[in-house]
């Protein structure tokens, strides 16, 4: 089997089942919006927020690096394994304990459910990422489907687990409810590691090591990739922390109300209305990030033999994740409402209860999904060039622009600040990632496939438009599930008459 077409079938195979996952996802978006309300999702979706902040410390790129480690040397793989689990959970003793401990003494987290519940998700975090450390293996070898499979069942536990308490046991403890919906995740991804180990034992023994030296070799190999990527999570998570330290939470206001209304701008309630596009975001960026993650160990090999062919790959990197990403942006910002309704409730659409609603914040953020597909790929490359330093210090700007852009806007516009901040932030980082990587590999990658996915996207959204609008007092379930076929259809079309996928590409996948 070729390759590109071993590349392509992994990251298929992680896609389909994330788009399942993002199916169940959504369920869960819609029993959780439906059950807590706008500002109940957003204590939600601040607990989470705020402890992947605290999580990247345990991460620290250790991922990456394991990969790229076990890609260069297979027959070390259970030595390997062993010590970055060692490493890994000591790390995330560390972060989730320190996690805990800021959430019940920050003032702002007073008298809200949010320190109890950082506590129990605290738990969901650990086995998460222990699980992404053993899923390393899979990663090596290509066999990203056992993971797959292990991520669908716990997602559907949880998801099972979170409809009886919605809807069974606690329809009138919204206190409780709310923190069952978070043991539902705790149970879920417990599920989830159990499969996931079964699956990784097939092709290594899994076990605790302890070679300190090790530990330290890896730790500061991966410390300026580390260094970035909490820079990274800063600047991705810091709008959230800042409304929520920024803005006054709904239940401290003088009239008591539990949600705000009108033009009142409320903490926990731009967190909700926000978190839900955020939530549609992150489920979309997952694609680069299981894309390059096939990538990685195919770039190591060419980078390390100075293969020519590390341009071919680089260019079809890039064409597939403008390909994907560009028709994702213009089909998302026009179908905005739909989607909202769709994931969420619609009470969090524009209009309904607030002037500005979880839609304009998607439209905002499909720009910067688009900046974000590409970002991967020059950050990979940066990585497997082991020039991780530039990739730190290119996210140490984009966070000090983040944080100052986020205080000076989010009292006045509130997500709406965040959400602009957020596209300029990944903006800045596009540009100085591209200079970086090339300059170290000496080529310029071609537009041309970006021209014709452009021609592509924009027939594409015309004739979505034009769909939306002749159907605009139609079910938004069935205007989804008319209008995104005939996009997708449309899309299709342009990029054959456009001749975007050529017979060459299509060559290499099909090649054996």
């Amino acid at each position: 089997m070729s390759i590109a077409r071993k590349i392509l079938e992994n990251t298929f195979v992680q896609v389909l089942g994330k788009l399942i996952t993002a199916f169940l996802s959504i369920v869960v978006l819609k029993i959780i919006t439906g059950y807590l309300g706008t500002s109940g999702y957003g204590d939600y979706t601040t607990i989470y927020q705020f402890l992947a902040f605290f999580g990247i410390i345990a991460d620290f790129g250790i991922y990456t690096i394991t990969v790229k480690e076990m890609s260069r040397d297979e027959s070390k793989m259970p030595y390997i394994l062993g010590n970055i689990l060692g490493l890994r959970s000591f790390l995330l003793i560390i972060a989730m304990g320190l996690a805990v401990a800021t959430a019940f003494l920050l003032p702002a987290y007073q008298d809200t459910l949010i320190p109890i519940g950082a506590a129990i998700a605290a738990v969901s975090t650990i086995i998460t990422l222990l699980n992404g450390t053993i899923t390393s293996v899979l990663q090596t070898h290509l066999k990203m489907h056992y993971a797959t499979i292990a991520l669908v069942i716990g997602k559907v536990v949880s998801v099972a687990y979170m409809g009886y308490v919605a809807y069974i046991a606690f329809t009138g403890d919204l206190v409780n409810g709310f923190y069952h919906l978070l043991w539902a995740g705790v149970i879920g991804n417990l599920v989830m590691l159990i499969i996931t180990g079964y699956y990784v034992r097939r092709y290594t023994p899994i076990s605790y090591r302890f070679d300190f030296p090790f530990w330290r070799k890896m730790f500061v190999t991966a410390l300026p990739f580390g260094v970035a990527l909490v820079l990274n999570q800063i600047y991705f998570r810091l709008d959230v922390l800042l409304m929520g330290f920024l803005l006054p939470h709904s239940q401290t206001l003088a009239n008591g109300a539990a949600d705000c209304v009108g033009d009142m701008i409320c903490a926990d309630t731009e967190v909700g209305l926000y978190g839900v596009a955020m939530r549609m975001l992150e489920l979309l960026i997952i694609i680069p990030v299981y894309f390059m993650n096939s990538v990685l160990p195919v770039m190591t090999r060419f980078i390390e033999e100075q293969s020519k062919r590390i341009k071919q790959l680089m260019q079809y990197s890039f064409d597939f994740l403008i390909a994907t990403g560009v028709p994702l942006l213009v089909g998302g910002f026009i179908m905005a409402v739909p989607i909202i309704k769709f994931i969420s409730d619609p009470q969090f659409v524009s209009g309904a209860q607030f002037v500005y609603g979880s839609d304009v914040a998607i439209q905002f953020l499909m720009f910067a999904m688009l900046f974000s597909f590409v970002n991967s790929l020059f950050g990979f490359t940066l990585v497997v060039l082991n020039k991780q330093i530039k990739l730190m210090w290119i996210n140490f700007g984009a966070v000090l622009f983040n944080l100052l852009s986020n205080i000076w806007v989010i009292p006045i516009w509130g997500f709406r600040g965040a959400a602009t901040t957020s596209v300029l932030s990944e903006l800045f980082i596009l540009i100085f990632l591209y200079i970086a990587t090339q300059k170290e590999l000496g080529f310029h990658l071609s537009p041309k496939t970006l021209y014709k996915v452009t021609i592509s996207s924009v027939a594409m959204g015309a004739g979505v438009y034009a769909g939306l609008v002749a159907m605009a007092d139609s079910w938004f379930v069935w205007q989804l599930a008319v209008l995104v076929p005939l996009g997708g259809a449309i899309y299709a079309l342009f990029m054959y008459l456009t001749k975007a996928i050529t017979p060459e590409m299509l060559a290499l996948i099909k090649k054996r």
